[in-house]
C-alpha cells in the first residue's frame, strides 16, 4: 500500500509563512498528479494546489501569488510554501496523490491531514 505523512502546519500570526511538506512512501512506481486540498470547520474540502510529475501547477484563485508548491520526485515528497497567511487561510490541509503501484494499480491516496491556524 501507499501512505501519505504531512507536516509542516501550525500556529502563525496574519502576514507570516508556514511550509507544508508530504511525504509518500510504500509500493509506489510513479506518481502523476500531487495536490494540496484544504478544509475550513463547517466547509467543504477545496482544492489549494496540485502539481503533475512534469511540473505543471494550479492553484485556486484566493492562494495565487501567496503560495507556492513544488515537488521532489526523486523523494515523492511535496510542498506548499504559504506566504502573506490570512486568517481566512485557517484550515485542515491535506495531501493527495494519484500513484500508480509497482503492481500498476492506480490509486488516489489522501494523507490525515495537518492544521494550519492564522490569528490575526
Amino acid at each position: 500500500q501507499v501512505q501519505l505523512v504531512e507536516s509542516g502546519g501550525g500556529l502563525v500570526q496574519a502576514g507570516g509563512s508556514l511550509r507544508l511538506s508530504c511525504a509518500a512512501s510504500g509500493s509506489i512506481f510513479s506518481i502523476n498528479a500531487m495536490g494540496w486540498y484544504r478544509q475550513a470547520p463547517g466547509q467543504q474540502r477545496e482544492l489549494v494546489a496540485s502539481i503533475t510529475i512534469g511540473g505543471y501547477t494550479n492553484y485556486a484563485d484566493s492562494v495565487k501569488g501567496r503560495f507556492t508548491i513544488s515537488r521532489d520526485n526523486a523523494k515523492n515528497t511535496v510542498y506548499l510554501q504559504m506566504n502573506s497567511l490570512k486568517p481566512e487561510d485557517t484550515a485542515v490541509y491535506y495531501c493527495n496523490a494519484q500513484v500508480l503501484t509497482v503492481l500498476r494499480a492506480y490509486l488516489e491516496v489522501w494523507g490525515q491531514g495537518t492544521l494550519a491556524t492564522v490569528s490575526s
